[in-house]
């Protein structure tokens, strides 16, 4: 059965007030999108940032009268307040194309090589590569799947280290993609850390579903993981995160240990560089569309 939508391009503070609109009309879904390509990084806690132009849309079942929603939309529009010189909003109607959308996402999502040995794999996929270290994981609700530009860096730098029978820690490890690759890699056992209850319920999901044993991963709420003194630290989160969490990060490696640290943009390396210099020699850093990479060893103690 094919779909009607109505598209309303708007400024963002009139965004709610036309969802409400579409809603009382009988949209069956809205969603916001960003019309001008612009990047929103690290909103403040609790709150729900939109673009400076912002497009909503309605969904509709393919009977719904759309003259009729225009003709309702049209008339609110004089009686909504708008910013002073702000453009007039804009309604375009579309027939969506039947489909079947279940098998449109999933073909969306491909097997992807990492470095010299991993391959992340969906598990509807047939594995490229038998012989590879394949890494089982379907998009799910918890963050974190390798097509991300800060997920790749991560998986590429795993996949160039030697971590046979080594302790790792995944901090925020959201889908588990970062720890369950180490311990594909040779990784003895994985400590996850997460402040989403579903991240960790997601990351043992995700260690089933390779076939390793409970044993080798134990995930943890923040408050609840046992310190350790790790091998390997992985951290992919955020910039603001990670330097509020660098002494706690720092304590959780050993001397000699090695840390990975990503989520952060190319304006914000130098400064987390120079946090985490107070622990660690760094490396050069990764970069790929404007994501960075830092890793770094953390020096013998004094």
């Amino acid at each position: 059965m094919p779909w009607l939508q109505i598209k309303v391009s708007i400024q963002p503070d009139q965004a709610e007030t036309y969802e409400d609109l579409l809603l009382a009309a009988g949209c069956a879904a809205v969603t916001y999108q960003d019309a001008a390509d612009q990047p929103i990084f690290e909103p403040d806690l609790g709150t729900t940032p939109l673009w400076n132009s912002t497009v909503v849309t309605g969904l509709f079942a393919a009977e719904h009268d759309l003259k009729e929603t225009l003709q309702l939309l049209h008339e609110a529009q004089s009686h909504i307040e708008a910013a002073p010189g702000a453009p007039q909003p804009e309604f375009k109607a579309e027939i969506l194309e039947d489909k079947d959308w279940e098998r449109e996402w999933m073909d969306s999502y491909h097997p992807m090589q990492f470095g010299q040995r991993l391959w992340v794999c969906p598990s509807w996929r047939e594995v490229p590569d038998p012989k590879a270290v394949n890494l089982m994981l379907d998009p799910g609700l918890a963050f974190g799947t390798g097509t991300h530009p800060t997920t790749a860096l991560c998986l590429e730098w795993l996949d160039a280290q030697p971590l046979d029978e080594l302790q790792v820690v995944d901090y925020g490890c959201g889908s588990g993609i970062l720890g369950i690759a180490a311990l594909l890699l040779g990784a003895r056992h994985v400590q996850a850390v997460d402040i989403d209850p579903q991240a960790l319920t997601a990351t043992c999901d995700n260690l089933n579903r390779n076939g390793l044993e409970a044993a080798r991963l134990d995930a943890y709420l923040p408050l609840q993981a046992p310190l350790l003194q790790a091998d390997v630290l992985v951290a992919n989160i955020l910039a603001g995160p990670l330097g509020e969490l660098a002494p706690t990060l720092a304590e959780r490696v050993r001397p000699g240990g090695k840390i990975l640290l990503s989520g952060l943009l190319s304006q914000q390396a130098d400064e987390l560089t120079s946090v985490y210099s107070r622990w660690f020699d760094m490396d050069p850093p990764g970069e790929r569309e404007g994501w960075i990479r830092l890793s770094g060893i953390r020096r013998q103690e004094d």
